[in-house]
Order: C-alpha cells, then structure tokens, then sequence
C-alpha cells in the first residue's frame, strides 16, 4: 500500500470510529507496524490534520475536518457501479434516480484516464427484481422513517383480504421479488412486514410516533435476526 493511500485510510478509519483508536488497532486493520503507524499520525499532525490523543491512549479526529475531494481506484469505481445496478432492482424509482445521480458526479470527479471505465463499464447485474409498486410512493416511505411519520395504509394480503393499517414505519427491506416496508402495526401491535405492490393506498399522517433512539428499530432486528426473506414473511388479516 502507498504511504498516500495508508494516510488516507488513517483519517478515514478515525472518521467512522465511535471512541478513540489506538496504534495498535490502526495498525491490525491497516497489516503494518504499530511504529508506522505512530510515524504516519506524526506526519498527519505535521500537516495539521486535527488529530488529538497519544500513545498508549488512543487516536479521535477532531470533529468538523472535511477530507478533499476523493479519488477512487478501479475496484472502488466497480463497487459503485455494482452497487448502483443491484439498485435499479429494488424497485425504487427514487433511489433508482439517486444512484443514476450518484454515477454522474462520480464520472463528473475522474480524471480522463479513468473515466472511460465508466463510460463502457465491464460490470453487468441482471435487471431482474421486484416491481415498482403502484400505488404508494416509496419515497414517501423513507421520509416517514426519517421523521418518523405514522403512516395509514390499506393493504391486501397473498389470500385477498383487505385491512387498513396505521403503522410506525422503521425500515424499507428489499428483495428480489419484493420490497417490504417493515414496522409497528397499531392494529396487531406486533412487527409487521407489508409488501410494498399490495399496499393500494398510503398516506402520511401528520402525528409522529415517539422518539426512541432507535430501541424500536434494534427490537425489530432483534426478532428477524439478519433479514432474510423467509424470517419476514407479510402481513395477513388475521392476527399472525
């Protein structure tokens, strides 16, 4: 690895850590000594990149340092461009639109050399996946998550009955044959999982459910584990 890109790595790794790092850590996940690592903090601070903390103790970037623009090798281009055609199967036209916008600026930040890799990209990911619903917007969806907006629905299970729900959305879980919206259902005040193409009407309601610091979304992933499919089957009219 380049001394350039372990630097890089360095500020990164202390960006995205919760308490302060220590040489020795830095050093198992960069595979180098802990004495680089030490030489290689020195040098950072030398360039006045705001790292606090010492030897023994542990490593934390001040808070607010913003990195310069990033460049990406060729593996990390094929991530981004993998990543954004598994999107175009979940079947969310606002997310699809993201990602299209998310390659533009990536193309838009390459220098020539390598911007031809984009332009005939030699990745390819089946287009198959789950429809785009009809009649609920999953954009909606997301915002309700993020400002944590009950939602009413009415919705129709695999047998054909018809509910009208009002839930506390947590999560959206994409699969290749369907998306669910996943959440608190005030009628069965249980988890419920609702398949996105049989939800025939959402609305937001303008009542939040309570601030939790996310103890509802770590309960839920405490009962269906790693989501899978067959862990986080619908929800039905009865009271499964």
């Amino acid at each position: 690895m380049r001394r350039a890109d372990r630097l890089f790595d360095i500020i990164q790794a202390l960006r995205v850590a919760k308490a302060p790092l220590t040489a020795a850590e830095l050093a198992t996940q960069l595979e180098v000594t802990v004495r680089t690592v030490y030489r290689d903090i020195a040098t950072l601070q030398a360039r006045r990149v705001p790292i606090e903390g010492a030897a023994g103790l542990g490593y934390m970037l001040r808070q607010g340092f913003d990195l310069p623009p990033l460049m990406f090798t060729l593996d990390e281009i094929d991530a981004i461009l993998v990543g954004a055609q598994l999107i175009q199967r979940t079947g969310d036209p606002g997310l699809q639109a993201a990602a299209r916008s998310v390659l533009s600026k990536v193309t838009v930040a390459l220098p020539d050399h390598l911007r031809h890799h984009l332009d005939v990209p030699p990745i390819y990911v089946s287009p198959f996946g789950a429809s785009v619903p009809s009649s609920i917007d999953l954009n909606d969806v997301r915002q309700a998550i993020r400002s944590r907006q009950k939602m009413a629905i009415d919705y129709i299970d695999g047998d054909g009955v018809e509910t009208k729900r009002i839930i506390w959305p947590l999560a959206v879980a994409y699969f290749i044959e369907a998306t669910l919206v996943c959440g608190w259902c005030e009628l069965r005040q249980d988890y419920r999982h609702f398949r996105a193409d049989r939800i025939k009407s959402g609305q937001l309601l303008g009542e939040t459910y309570p601030a939790d610091d996310g103890r509802l979304l770590q309960d839920w992933l405490t009962q269906v584990g790693q989501p899978q499919p067959e862990r986080m089957r619908e929800s039905s009219g009865g009271k499964k």
